[in-house]
């Protein structure tokens, strides 16, 4: 193996510096490699949902017929498939704690070799110095000999000579000194230089060694995982071959069969005249009741009898109807079933002059229509996913403390996310600050370092060209009273001409995932995603299909440098690969695939003023926890009878181009554990049924109190101690830019941009402790 003490010498002494830079490098490499692991992580969490996802559709699939039974086996598959990857994304999770682990031990060694070679770097420092001026006082020395023998040979006075001989043994001496001093440093210098080469081998063979075993476990993680879904496969080849069609046959045979017995034969009797004559004239009487009425033969108060009057050749004969009526209390209750029943059976003749239709309300059910509070609490956020699903309407806010009367009719379920706050005595004071003091003061510095760090989301609706936002609400946040960016201008889209620039309105929206754990910064993973949609007025249509060859819609994106990722729309999008510029990228339209994108949403709305087009999607590349524009720790206090929270939150205005608002931000934070009353500050809604708190703050800025800092605490009295700590979960949306930074600007003629539209939401916010 090759030694670093014998490949880094040469002429300039550049040895220690090259290994020296190379140890630093180490660090480089461990970061890099944890980012690795950390996508991978990303990638397999998502096909695990995807998978579970995909598993769960099986269910809406066609239940019926003889192939139903195959849709059990193939979500069991599925299910098993997407948990096998689960697995892998907590192998990983866990791999990326080691590497983490191990790169703060390696700065730390790091640190300590530094201060170990300085005498090093001052003797590479020193014979590099020396080492010049040798070469300096050689250079006089020859110099100064020559000029000694030109005024010899010129026969130059004698003082001339003394004095050439003088500057000659000056310079004799000088070089003399230096060759010593030469020869010292040296000796000091590679005496050094060898041992500090041993040790920075040292430290790159075990550097090499520990990634390599971190390497060995991401190989063996993911082997595990094949093996695991290896199996899932066998199992499902052993399912199906099991699942034969004579086995599908026969169960769809037994589930559904409708009998064994066949119908049976049929032979032709003659009829006797005189038989059938008797049998005529012994029918006197002959009660008949509506099926299902008829219980007991004395029960004669609701059969109604029919019978013959006169001789039994009488012709024709009269039919007398007999109704008696139903005496009161005498507890006879026939249900709406029977009811059913007996009309089902009851058939009239079709009669030319009367139509008697049978009222459509004895058997149409009524519709269950909720009271306007249930109607309103549905939209709680508490009914939601815990990782926040659409937005609260602003009109459910204002009674979340207050209790919700039942519905008018006792047949209405309530709705079962219903909040109910804890009873509180009417005897217990307000709550002051020093009553939550459960949990210490820990300060604690949200960002490591003061470092400009810009990020991109997307997640949130898009904009309107002209005098109206025309991009609409693609995300879980309302659009209403979105503010606009720009300016508009021009012609109505209705009316637009074709010598006119044609009008184009577009929107950035970003979306930030991040996940806090506990007050370390180094912990924290931030995911920063966006879109960007162009909005067309209803009148370009007619522009386009009346020109056989429209301008080409060509646009630029600009501040792209921190992108990592960018797919365009492949149908509509054009792109060259082969662009230089990493902080611009040029696209183009396909005009044919456009306009029949626009006819086709035309058809399928044709009362809209504008269409919105996807155009394209990219990824954000985020530096950690400055990379989130609101930091988070949380801190619990768990005891049998009381559980202490409390939330510290931070803005962080470096993680934006520009700083911005944070508005309707709402934090939603479960607690177990059988809670039986709260206390808060800031006020918080307790839902009991969800087991959840929510804090709701209108906005958060560098105008907020505290510069944007502050926290939220709560006290839960338990009666199931102790808690659980759990997830906390975030929400918040900022209206007129993005963490990326992104914009785009129209290139060539034909068009002109109406309107620019930014935002960003979050996306999974979540914190731990």
């Amino acid at each position: 193996m090759s030694q670093f003490v014998d490949h880094f010498w040469g002429e300039k002494n550049n040895g220690f510096d090259v290994l020296y830079h190379n140890m630093k490098h180490g660090q480089t490499s461990t970061k890099d490699l944890a980012d690795f692991i950390r996508e991978s992580v990303t990638i397999e969490d998502i096909y695990s949902r995807s998978m579970t996802k995909l598993a769960k559709t099986t269910n809406n699939y066609s239940q019926l017929g003889t192939f139903a039974p195959v849709w059990d086996v193939l979500k069991l598959s599925t299910e098993k498939l997407a948990s096998s990857h689960l697995d892998l994304v907590r192998k990983l999770q866990e791999l990326i704690k080691e590497v983490q682990k191990y790169g703060d031990e390696q700065t730390k060694a790091h640190k300590k070799t530094k201060e170990e070679v300085a005498g090093t770097l001052d003797a590479v420092q020193n014979i590099q110095s020396i080492t010049q001026s040798l070469q300096k006082s050689k250079e006089n020395y020859s110099v100064k000999c020559v000029e000694y023998e030109r005024l010899k040979k010129e026969g130059a006075t004698q003082k001339e000579i003394e004095k050439a001989v003088v500057k000659s043994k000056k310079a004799t001496e000088t070089y003399k000194l230096y060759v010593e001093k030469y020869a010292a440093a040296r000796t000091d210098f590679e005496q050094k230089m060898t041992e500090t080469a041993r040790k920075f081998q040292e430290i790159e063979e075990a550097h090499l060694r520990h990634m390599k075993e971190i390497l060995s476990s991401f190989a063996q993680s993911i082997e595990e995982t094949h093996v695991q879904i290896g199996q899932v496969h066998d199992e499902l080849v052993q399912n199906m071959e099991s699942t034969t069609v004579e086995s599908l046959i026969q169960k769809f045979a037994e589930t559904k069969g409708t009998g064994k017995d066949r119908p049976g034969p049929v032979e032709f009797e003659e009829c006797n005249v005189t038989n059938a004559l008797e049998g005529v004239k012994k029918i006197k009487r002959k009660p008949f009741g509506i099926p299902g009425r008829i219980k007991k033969e004395k029960d004669t108060d609701s059969i109604i009898f029919l019978s013959d009057s006169g001789s039994e050749d009488e012709e024709p004969r009269k039919f007398h109807v007999q109704i008696k009526p139903v005496q009161p209390n005498n507890g006879t209750n026939h249900t709406l079933e029977e009811l059913k029943a007996s009309i089902g059976n009851i058939t009239l003749s079709p009669s030319p002059s009367r139509h008697s239709p049978v009222s459509e309300e004895l058997v149409r059910p009524r519709s269950c229509v909720p009271s306007p509070d249930v109607r309103r609490v549905n939209n709680d956020l508490f009914s939601l996913d815990p990782l926040f699903g659409p937005p609260l309407d602003s009109s459910s806010s204002s009674t979340s403390t207050t209790s919700v009367s039942p519905p008018a009719r006792p047949t209405t379920p309530l709705n079962t996310s219903m909040i109910v706050p804890p009873p509180r005595p009417t005897s217990r004071p307000k709550l002051s600050a020093g009553k939550l003091g459960g949990i210490n003061e820990i300060s604690r510095s949200f960002s490591p370092t003061s470092m400009s760090s810009t990020s991109p989301p997307p997640v949130a609706p898009l904009a309107r060209a002209e005098s109206t936002s025309s991009i609409g609400s693609s995300a879980s946040l309302s659009t209403a009273t979105t503010p606009t960016i720009g300016t508009s201008r021009g012609p109505s889209p209705i009316s637009l001409g074709t010598q006119d620039s044609l009008p184009v309105a577009t929107a950035f929206t970003e979306s930030v995932n991040a996940y806090f754990k506990g007050a370390d910064p180094s912990k924290c993973i931030v995911k920063i995603t966006g879109d960007m949609t162009m909005s067309f007025p209803s009148g370009i249509i007619k522009v386009f299909t009346s020109n056989p060859s429209p301008a080409v819609l060509s646009f630029r994106i600009r501040n792209t440098s921190k992108f990592e990722q960018i797919l365009p729309n492949a149908q509509l999008v054009y792109s060259d690969p082969s662009q230089s510029d990493s902080n611009s990228k040029d696209f183009w339209m396909n005009m044919q695939t456009l306009t029949a994108y626009l006819k086709k949403l035309a058809e399928q709305n044709p009362s809209s003023s504008y269409y919105n087009v996807d155009i394209l999607k990219y990824q954000v590349s985020s530096n950690g926890i400055q990379s989130t524009p609101l930091n988070l720790a949380t801190y619990w206090k768990c005891s049998l009878t009381t559980t202490d929270i409390r939330v510290d939150y931070k803005y962080n205005p470096e993680a934006m181009v520009s700083p911005s608002v944070l508005s309707n931000v709402q934090i939603l934070m479960p607690v177990d554990g059988g809670v039986t009353c709260m206390q808060s500050l800031p006020t918080a809604i307790w839902n009991a049924e969800q087991k959840k708190a929510l804090w709701k703050l209108s906005e958060i800025s560098e105008k907020s109190e505290n510069g944007g800092s502050g926290s939220l605490r709560a006290k839960f009295d338990v009666s199931e101690g102790p808690t659980k700590p759990s997830t906390l979960a975030v929400q918040f949306l900022s209206e007129g830019s993005t963490l990326s930074g992104a914009d785009v600007e129209l290139v060539g003629t034909g068009y002109r941009l109406s309107l620019i539209k930014k935002r960003f939401a979050t996306g999974r916010y979540m914190a731990d402790c």
